[in-house]
């Protein structure tokens, strides 16, 4: 830390990043797209807990603004009456990740908030670099509202896939879907493509996202720093629906979530902000390597039910 102060780091926490800081051999920036795609799958694979039982996971494929999207629908109670729906976008630097690195999560999520999950399996760079991503994430939305029973929307996405949601909530607020969209959840989003933040520096090696993880990400994605999809925080928030922004206590991009935060409130959104101390980006994958990050989840997902009830009720 550059004030002199040594950051708060959980247990655990210290614990995985000891293990994951000892391993040998390339570091991702280091390797081509498709190999850092595989490392992400055995990590996930080794520190994330298995799916564990949900009544339904359906893959299928819809069509797409460049071909054909696939996407992952899971329902712990298919019988149910339309409601809510929350789509959701995978994180990975919009170049790695996919729909198995986010099953997990993702079925955590549909047991703990009650309501069907949609991940949404969009094209990566740099085959298909900016604005593939937001693109594919906003057709794939809209055909949500279209063609799933449900009565309204929420979008949910980590770091990256934060990015997705905040980008595509933009975009229904400014040309509604056939649903509204009744609740955002941006989890340790990037918002921004300029990286001049202190926690950017105090963190930016040693603490899983590294700088040279983020340029090689940046590289790959080549997004426009003036569009609005690739940095919200410089475009108007006003009109977004109730959010639930949450950042890690150890992350990079921890100060510009902050600040995305703290922009929706003056912008009058309805939000609420939570930060995880004394943890690290992409703690909602980690649940098996960081244990605590189980808490993280469910008080997260606990709050997101409660906002989602209010603005349905």
């Amino acid at each position: 830390m550059t004030d002199g102060t040594t950051p708060y780091v959980r247990p655990d926490v210290a614990a995985f990043l000891a293990f994951l800081n000892a391993q040998e051999g390339p570091k991702m920036e280091e390797m081509p797209p498709e190999a850092g795609r595989e490392m992400m799958r055995v990590m996930g694979q080794m520190a994330d807990v298995p799916r564990g039982a949900i009544a339904k996971v359906e893959d299928r494929t819809i069509p797409g603004p460049a071909g054909e999207i696939p996407i992952r629908i899971y329902d712990n109670r298919p019988d149910r009456e339309p409601g809510p729906v929350m789509v959701f976008y995978h994180g990975g630097g919009w170049v790695i990740g996919d729909l198995d690195t986010h099953d997990p999560y993702c079925a955590e999520a549909a047991r703990q908030l009650d309501m069907p999950v949609i991940a949404v399996d969009y094209r990566l760079a740099p085959e298909h670099p900016f604005p593939a991503a937001p693109e594919d994430c906003e057709a794939a939305t809209r055909w949500v509202a279209d063609n799933i029973p449900c009565t309204g929307l929420v979008l949910s996405g980590d770091s990256a896939g934060g990015n997705l949601t905040i980008a595509t909530a933009l975009a229904l607020r400014d040309a509604p879907a056939s649903k509204p969209v009744v609740a955002i959840h941006p989890i340790y989003p990037a918002v921004t493509t300029h990286q001049d933040w202190q926690s950017y520096r105090d963190f930016k090696d040693g603490y899983l996202l590294t700088e040279g993880g983020m340029t090689w990400f940046g590289d790959h994605y080549a997004a426009d720093p003036a569009d609005r999809r690739a940095s919200p925080i410089d475009f108007d928030a006003a009109g977004l629906p109730p959010t639930l922004l949450v950042t890690a206590g150890l992350d990079p991009l921890r100060d510009q979530g902050r600040a995305y935060a703290g922009k929706l409130i003056a912008a009058g959104v309805t939000t609420t902000y939570r930060e995880a101390a004394g943890t690290i980006h992409g703690y909602i994958c980690l649940a098996q390597g960081i244990p605590s990050a189980k808490d993280d989840i469910r008080g997260n997902l606990t709050v997101l039910k409660a906002i989602v009830a209010e603005a349905t009720a």
